[in-house]
Parts: structure tokens; sequence; C-alpha cells
């Protein structure tokens, strides 16, 4: 079983695996592969809830999604991603939030969008025994703000990512996502910091990689450009689908071995 202390201890060691799931099906396949760690992430806002961004999201999808996933998972670490604005505003409601995660949810950590304002909430939540992953770069829940360009490109704001993740690994977190940042300022990351780094789109020299399951598995209409397709479910579904609707309006399903017959009631009048 996958820990937080197993996932801290291979940073520059052993690959760590991160796929996102929001639902107990998809989850037990990932769990069953042997993904370290299966991220309910605010991304089902895009993924499952038929939103054009992350910002919809509410604590209560978080917890629901997070709890059907728990269920389905035996082995892999179980993260929350905290919604917009569910941390940050003021740190009981943070903790609060953060809290139902692991008591009602039964996720084993919590993910955080990050920044200069999450420092000390960090280290509040770690002191009260919730684990924290940072996330820095790209932050979809400032898509308002930055967009969803790659961050980090000139050396003020690659200095500011580098200074972040050093602060947020030495208030307790313990693993740090890094987003949409070029390769080489990810890879200085990681050497500066003892926890380990989680890249999407950061290339290749973190300790770990995340992808969204929808973009893995092709069930996305467009996948990033730091993304990789190895599968076309999407494809075997819409066959799939089609070849229902053509059995059922061709009166071949259901067929005879689909039905169940009792002779007791034939001629009821």
């Amino acid at each position: 079983m996958v820990t937080v202390r197993s996932i801290r201890a291979k940073a520059g060691s052993e690959p760590i695996t991160m796929l996102t799931a929001y639902d107990a099906p998809t989850a037990s396949i990932v769990d069953e592969a042997g993904i370290d760690i299966v991220l309910v992430g605010d991304s089902m806002g895009n993924t499952a809830l038929g939103y054009d961004s992350t910002l919809p999201v509410t604590v209560e999808d978080v917890a629901s999604r997070t709890a059907a996933v728990a269920r389905a998972a035996d082995d892999a670490l179980v993260v929350a991603d905290m919604p917009f604005l569910s941390v940050g505003v003021d740190e009981a409601s943070s903790v609060e939030h953060c809290g139902r995660m692991l008591k009602e949810a039964d996720a084993d950590a919590v993910k955080l969008e990050s920044g200069p304002h999450t420092v000390e909430l960090t280290e509040h939540l770690v002191r009260l025994g919730i684990p924290v992953m940072a996330h820095l770069g790209l932050t979809p829940q400032r898509v308002r703000e930055v967009g969803y360009g790659r961050q980090g490109t000139d050396r003020d704001d690659a200095r500011e990512i580098l200074d972040l993740a050093k602060a947020h690994a030495d208030a307790g977190a313990f693993s740090l996502v890094l987003e949409h940042v070029p390769a080489n300022l990810a890879k200085q990351v990681t050497a500066a910091i003892d926890v380990p780094t989680i890249g999407i789109g950061a290339g290749p020299d973190c300790d770990g990689q995340v992808l969204v399951v929808d973009d893995v598995v092709g069930m996305s209409d467009r996948t990033p450009p730091f993304a990789a397709q190895f599968g076309d479910v999407k494809s075997e579904m819409e066959r799939a689908v089609g070849a229902y609707r053509d059995a059922v309006e061709a009166g071949e399903f259901p067929a005879e071995e689909h039905s169940h017959v009792e002779d007791d009631l034939d001629e009821l009048y």
C-alpha cells in the first residue's frame, strides 16, 4: 500500500506515477495497473462535469468523487484536489474543507494550487495531520489571470517558482507538482528540494509524472501539447454505442437469450 511516507522516500530514486480519476470504475483500473497516486483532480470540471474550466467545481463535487475513488483504490495513494476558493480565503474554512477530504471522503492527502498565500497554510495543515501536495507553475484556478501558457519562462518568474518550491518543502509538503514549466527549471527545482517533484509538461527530470486520465486513454477532444495518448477508448465507445443503436433499430436486441419467459404468466386474460 502506497503511503505519504513511501512517496516522499522515492525522491531521487524510483519514478513516481500519478493519474487522475473521478469515479470508482476508473480508479479501480488505475489502481490495479499499479499507479502510485490517484489524483481526484479539479480537472473533473472539464472532463466529467461539462464546465469549460475548473472554477465552478465545488468542495461537495470533490468530496463525493474522492469518496468514490477511495472506495475503489486499494493500494494507490488517493489525493483530493482542493477546488477554487476552498482554501486561502481564511484559515478556519481552509482547514475545515481539507479536513473533510480525510474525515468524510477517505482521502490520504490534499493538493493545493500553491503560492505565497499557501506556505503558512501548508505548515498548519501538516501540523494538524493533513498531508499536503503542493502545485506550482501553471495553476489552472488562476486561468483568468495567467491563462494556460507556460510559466516560469523568464528569470524572475523562474526564481519565484524555485523559491516557492523551497518554501513549501520547508513547510512540510510531501511532494510538489510542477505544471507546464521549462524542463531546465523543473530540473533545478527537483535538485533544490528534498521532496519529490511530479511533472506535467515539465520535462523528464522530475521524480514522477502525472497526466489527466482522459488524455491517456484517448477520451479528450483536445490533448495538451505536453500530454500523450496511450489508447483510443473514445473510438471504441463510439463503435459500441453505434452497434447497440443499430441492433435495437434492426430488432436484433434483445435476442431470445436476453429475455426470460415465465410459463405461468401466459394468457392472463
